[in-house]
């Protein structure tokens, strides 16, 4: 059985972000190391993608 890993460009497009955007994220710990090359399950992305803070729209009250 192949288990099949996210690259860092993978993360991006699971998360609909940039590249670069992604690389500056904590992300979690890698569930594979290669040489320099990362790689993520992906629940592990979505489990962490879903326990991170959002930020909240402020609503403003109508103006009249």
């Amino acid at each position: 059985m192949t288990i099949n890993y996210l690259s860092i460009q993978e993360v991006a497009a699971r998360l609909g972000i940039a590249v670069d955007t992604a690389n500056k994220y904590k992300l979690p710990e890698p569930d594979a190391l290669v040489g320099k090359y990362r790689g993520w399950l992906p629940e592990t992305i979505d489990t962490w993608d879903a326990a991170r803070p959002r930020k909240r729209r402020v609503q403003r009250p109508d103006s009249e």
